[in-house]
């Protein structure tokens, strides 16, 4: 299933998102059904089968246009969002730093999610906006210690993810944080594609541009530490929890890199394809 949180005459809910680029409303379709996605993934299997036999049999007053309706980010409040860096060892090397022997791992938080579409706000005091696209995991149910062998078994599913970066500074100190966090800087979606609709998620091709231009491309073959791995490893040292998403890292190609630097700029707008997953796209702004 393509499950998507969407907002409509000022209610939110969340959907299936059909391959007629229509939603069917699981609140109207399966009343019982939680009506956010983290209580929805928290309520496991059973309601993930009620959810894909309620879309299958919707009734028509259960099912809107894709564009009668604004996406939401699909998690819009994930309790953790964690982020690994130098994860392709393209990009590792065009930030000219060797490869990582752990994870290298930081965070975003809960201001910085931004929804498909959603404007990414330039601020005025950073003049090295970057991109960077990602393949996002969105944790199913709760993990601690669980084995590389069964990881993937809580993971719910997949979604494009942008990891806008301050070049200026995240570069700053030795800790990335501050140049991850600004508002806006984790547009995600549009939809959380479910692990059983993707398969292997380290299959998967992966492609960033702007204007045309494609500035990234690769496929998620190409991960150092691949998903299986993180989710075991990083269960090790805290919980997570359903709608916890972890950024996995981006490919060569960012502008920081570039010769000459190559920075978001307003009026632009990024797109980012993941094979299977859609579409993510942004439209880039100056803050006010």
């Amino acid at each position: 299933m393509k499950l998507v949180t969407f907002e409509q005459n000022g209610k939110t809910g969340i959907g299936a998102l059909r391959a007629d680029d229509t939603i069917v409303a699981l609140g109207a379709a399966a009343p019982n059904l939680p009506t956010d996605m983290k209580s929805f993934l928290a309520a496991g299997a059973d309601a993930l089968a009620a959810a894909q036999q309620a879309a299958s049999n919707a009734p028509a007053s259960a099912i809107v246009k894709r564009g009668a309706v604004k996406l939401r980010a699909p998690v819009t409040n994930p309790g953790k969002i964690i982020c690994v860096g130098l994860n392709y060892a393209d990009h590792a090397k065009e930030a000219g730093l060797p490869l990582p022997e752990y994870p290298t791992v930081f965070s975003k938080y809960s201001n910085t999610v931004n929804d498909p579409g959603g404007n990414i706000v330039l601020p005025k005091i950073s003049a090295e906006p970057d991109y960077e696209c990602e393949l996002g995991v969105v944790i199913g149910r709760r993990a601690k210690n669980v084995s590389q062998a069964d990881a993937l078994s809580y993971v719910a599913g997949y979604l494009p993810f942008h990891d806008v970066s301050a070049r200026d500074f995240q570069g700053r100190t030795s800790q990335w944080t501050l140049g991850k966090t600004f508002d806006t800087f984790a547009p995600m979606g549009p939809a959380l594609v479910t692990s059983d609709e993707v398969g292997d998620p380290h299959t998967l091709d992966i492609q960033l541009s702007i204007g045309g231009e494609v500035l990234q491309k690769s496929n998620t073959s190409n991960l150092i530490f691949k998903i299986d791995f993180l989710v075991s490893y990083l269960s090790a040292i805290m919980t997570l929890e359903p709608g916890d998403v972890i950024a996995t890292g981006t490919p060569a190609g960012i502008g920081g890199a570039r010769n000459p630097k190559r920075f978001l700029k307003p009026g632009e707008t990024v797109r980012i394809e993941i094979a299977k997953l859609g579409v993510l796209e942004n439209p880039v702004v100056a803050e006010a």
